[in-house]
């Protein structure tokens, strides 16, 4: 039966079943012998490191020196990149998540390699250089380093490292150690288990406590992928696997065996003990599942959900067998509903009708079935018992009435996904679980740096992801590494590139310059629709004229702004103004941009380049509003003027301008003689001022000074006499014959000033007015039988009956007013 050939090599270690499968085979060549290397490889199925073990060096002396060389080689075998290595003594090889080598030396440097050769470095500081690094634990993307002087330095992130101390830790020799990452702690942060002395210390960044444990020392600290348990291996041989909270003692293993192992991991949630040619899986007690290899050493690469065993001539994949597996080929499956599914199917080509009788035992149970056998495909290696599987998920829902088919699609997408990258080709065998923990996104990113493009862009179009970043990659590989010329190379990325939605030139273009491709990167630059993504990279390339012309040409004021002050800023001012003087754009933002922040230095220099001097001397005169006392505000005035002194075209403000400088000397001179401040007056203002304060003598010099028209002295001289009431000065210019502005004013403003008697002596002076108007003058200063004695005068009958009506005929004043009108109007 199919069942019994699909369980022929399952392992039993208590009601646990465990299958291996074989991967790739003839993995290395024969020259390179695995037992001399320490193997470090990536999660998800990903590279192997390989570096010279430096106890099995001398073996290899008598083939000649070579360059010690970092080779990092998929896990079909095929040798992806070398990396030359002079950069002293490694103490640990590790990976990231990102599939990022890390190399730790001996004086605490780390090395951060992609599959591309690129890297970037730093130092664990925290005195590492003196006390010397002794090992390395990794974690998805950071790292715990354990120093001479037992200190732990941790680094949470690769991109932004920011090596720190954990805290201080016991004196002692560490036996072991190992860290549980933050993804599985409650403070998520690293945790740190030592082994010194016979107990077990738990480091975080702000304590160190003792778990009492009595049964040490250890040589071995296992911790599982999902952080759950803990693998204590004794020196005595004893593996004790317990809670990672050290709360519970799940079993203990003999392993019988004084021979230390090579390897403590995990496969998946199970422990796993490895030496040189033997890996056990085990279980509490004695119960364990043996895997023999004759006369080769095994690596084993621990994953989420298994462990890879890897050999100079093999790779294989060890895994718990899936709830799903067991469902369908289990020793319990014969009378499982997806056993029966799967024994249907062997009928139906059979063309057998136990075919139907089969459907009809399990009709009640078919939906869980299909299930069933679609879940278990996805977990096969092989892709015979993928088909056979989904074959009989397929005849399973076809008999069914109603059956929601988009697992199986699913299941079919994934499937060939899986089986595209598991090729010896690319060497990937990613289980199904691995795939979704690694996400198809970073598959294909693993695939761009391993330059498999073409089958990234098929995975792409198939699932349906945006392939912009895969043709960004080729093309930046291209730029970097390809040996034709610029122009050929220009040519062939356009070509390929053009109409493809989401690409980005300037990124191509960045690794054409960063490989010193100057000309290459300017040509793909022209190609970038977005002016935001070349502005950048020109000002890199020092092209500063071509930015500031990609930012106009965008309409961006911002990108505009940014590249002019990162050119004033750059450039000297003599070229940062020749710069931007020939760009009218670019000479608004930044003259908007200094009269906005106030900068009148940089006005200045940018009025005088371009000489323009009247709104240079706009800039002075401004500052001289602001300044705070008279002989400052005239000097900047003297500034302005001196600007527009050689243009016979601004003879007009030059004169006004001069003008004012004299206004603020004389004002200066007053602020120092009297008792007030005329700072910031006007001509009128400051007569005004000078009279109010009885300095008449003053104001007449300014008003000779500034050539005060006589009229305008008249208005200044009277506004301000009333406004001191100095009743008797303006009855004093009531004495003569004439006045240059009237005599109405004196008595408007004497009227409003609170003085009708005063007022009412100008009332016969005001010869201009209007006929009848006087009267209402007198009327207005209360003044009723004068006003009545000008409506006689003026034979006003109408005004004069009003009059008398307002007065009232019965008063001592009415009957003048009747007496007045009676003599003049009698008929």
């Amino acid at each position: 039966m199919d069942t019994l050939h699909a369980r022929a090599d399952w392992e039993s270690v208590g009601d646990k079943w465990f299958r291996k499968t074989q991967q790739y085979t003839e993995i290395f060549d024969q020259d390179l012998d695995l037992d001399n290397y320490v193997v470090a490889g990536a999660p998800y199925a990903g590279a192997l490191a390989l570096w010279r073990d430096d106890s099995k060096l001398q073996a290899y002396q008598a083939k000649g020196a070579s360059k010690p060389t970092i080779d990092i080689y998929s896990l079909a075998g095929k040798k992806l990149r070398s990396i030359p290595w002079d950069k002293g003594h490694i103490k640990s090889l590790g990976w990231s998540e990102e599939e990022s080598l890390l190399v730790v030396t001996a004086d605490g440097n780390v090395r951060c390699y992609d599959l591309q050769g690129d890297f970037s470095n730093f130092t664990l500081g925290h005195g590492a250089d003196n006390f010397g690094v002794e090992s390395c634990c990794f974690y998805d993307n950071g790292m715990v380093a354990l120093l001479g002087n037992n200190s732990l330095v941790t680094v949470s992130s690769y991109s932004e490292p920011r090596p720190r101390l954990l805290a201080a830790t016991p004196e002692g020799r560490v036996h072991s150690w190992a860290i549980i990452s933050p993804d599985n702690t409650l403070s998520r942060s690293v945790e740190v288990l030592l082994s010194v002395g016979s107990t077990v210390y738990v480091v975080d960044a702000t304590d160190c406590e003792d778990k009492f444990v009595d049964s040490g020392p250890f040589s071995h600290i296992s911790v599982s992928p999902d952080g759950r348990y803990i693998d204590l291996y004794s020196k005595a041989g004893t593996a004790h696997i317990i809670s990672s909270d050290f709360q519970e003692q799940i079993f203990e293993h003999d392993s019988d065996s004084q021979t230390p192992p090579k390897y403590v991991e995990w496969c998946g949630s199970d422990a796993l003990i490895a030496w040189e040619d033997e890996v056990h899986v085990i279980g509490p007690g004695d119960q364990s599942s043996s895997y023999i290899y004759d006369s080769t050493r095994v690596h084993v690469i621990s994953e989420y959900d298994g462990a890879r065993l890897i050999t100079n001539d093999f790779c294989e994949f060890l895994e718990r067998v899936p709830m799903d597996t067991l469902e369908v080929f289990g020793h319990a499956s014969e009378s499982s509903p997806a056993s029966i599914l799967l024994d249907a199917i062997g009928q139906l080509e059979l063309e057998s009708p136990k075919a139907d009788d089969y459907i009809q035992l399990i009709r009640a149970n078919l939906t869980e079935a299909v299930d069933t056998c679609v879940n278990a495909a996805g977990r096969e290696f092989e892709t015979r018992w993928q088909k056979r599987l989904l074959k009989a998920a397929s005849f399973g829902k076809s008999v069914l009435d109603i059956y929601n088919s988009d697992d199986f699609v699913d299941m079919c997408e994934t499937l060939r996904v899986l089986n595209a990258v598991r090729d010896f080709n690319v060497g990937m065998p990613l289980s199904f679980e691995q795939f979704h923990r690694l996400t198809p996104e970073r598959i294909i990113q693993r695939l761009l740096q391993r330059h498999e493009y073409l089958l990234a862009l098929k995975i792409a179009r198939y699932l349906k992801m945006p392939t912009d970043r895969i043709y960004v990659h080729w093309a930046s590989t291209k730029v970097r590494i390809g040996a034709d010329d610029d122009d050929t190379t220009c040519r062939q990325v356009v070509e390929r590139l053009s109409g493809k939605p989401g690409i980005s030139f300037e990124e191509i273009a960045r690794a054409a310059y960063h490989e010193g491709r100057g000309r290459l990167a300017t040509e793909l630059l022209n190609h970038e629709p977005r002016g935001g993504r070349q502005v950048p990279l020109l000002l890199d390339m020092e092209e500063d004229e071509l930015a500031l012309d990609k930012a106009i040409e965008s309409g961006d004021s911002d990108l505009i702004l940014s590249v002019l002050l990162k050119l004033r800023k750059k450039l000297p001012l003599a070229s940062f103004f020749r710069t931007v003087n020939s760009r009218p754009t670019a000479t608004a933002m930044i003259e908007s941009a200094a009269i906005d922040d106030g900068d009148n230095s940089l006005l200045k220099d940018l009025y005088y380049q371009d000489d323009r001097r009247v709104d240079g001397a706009n800039v002075f005169i401004r500052e001289s509003l602001q300044q705070p006392d008279a002989r400052t505000s005239a000097d900047k005035l003297a500034l302005a003027a001196k600007l527009l002194s050689d243009s016979k075209e601004n003879m007009t403000e030059l004169y006004a301008l001069k003008e004012t400088t004299t206004l603020l000397r004389m004002q200066e001179s007053l602020d120092r003689d009297l008792t007030d401040s005329f700072t910031g007056l006007s001509v009128n203002e400051t007569m005004f001022k000078l009279i109010r304060l009885g300095y008449h003598g003053r104001a007449k010099k300014i008003q000779s000074e500034f050539k005060v028209p006589e009229k305008v002295a008249w208005w200044v001289r009277l506004r301000a006499l009333v406004a001191k009431r100095d009743w008797n000065e303006i009855e004093d210019i009531a004495k003569n014959k004439k006045s240059p502005i009237g005599w109405e004013p004196f008595f408007n403003l004497t009227l409003q000033a609170g003085n009708p008697r005063l007022a009412s002596v100008f009332v016969p002076k005001c010869t201009g007015v209007e006929p009848g108007e006087t009267i209402d003058m007198y009327e207005k200063c209360g003044m009723k039988l004068k006003a009545a004695e000008e409506a006689v005068r003026l034979k006003n009958v109408e005004a004069w009956e009003r009059l008398l009506e307002a007065t009232g005929r019965g008063t001592p004043e009415g009957r003048e007013i009747e007496r007045l009108g009676n003599a003049a109007f009698k008929k």
